[in-house]
C-alpha cells in the first residue's frame, strides 16, 4: 500500500492494517526459520509499511493530522 493510500485511511483502519501486517510479519519471520520463504523481501516490504503506519498514527496522536469524521476508505 502506498504511502498517500495509507494516508488517507481513518484510524480504526490503520490500527486493523498495523494488525494484519504485524502478523503476516511473525508468520514470514517463522517460516524463514523453518524453511525458505518464497519471497524475503515481503519481509522488508512489511517492516516499512509498519513503519509507516506508526508514522501516520503519531501523526494522529500529535495533532499534525487531524481526525475527520464519518470518513471511510472508498
Amino acid at each position: 500500500m502506498k504511502n498517500v493510500e495509507l494516508r488517507e485511511l481513518s484510524v480504526e483502519e490503520l490500527d486493523i492494517k498495523l494488525e494484519e501486517d504485524r502478523e503476516e510479519l511473525e508468520n514470514l519471520r517463522f517460516r524463514q526459520t523453518l524453511q525458505e520463504v518464497e519471497n524475503p523481501l515481503r519481509i522488508r516490504w512489511l517492516r516499512r509499511e509498519i513503519a509507516q503506519i506508526l508514522t501516520v498514527l503519531r501523526e494522529y496522536e500529535l495533532g499534525i493530522r487531524k481526525k475527520e469524521e464519518g470518513k471511510s476508505a472508498a
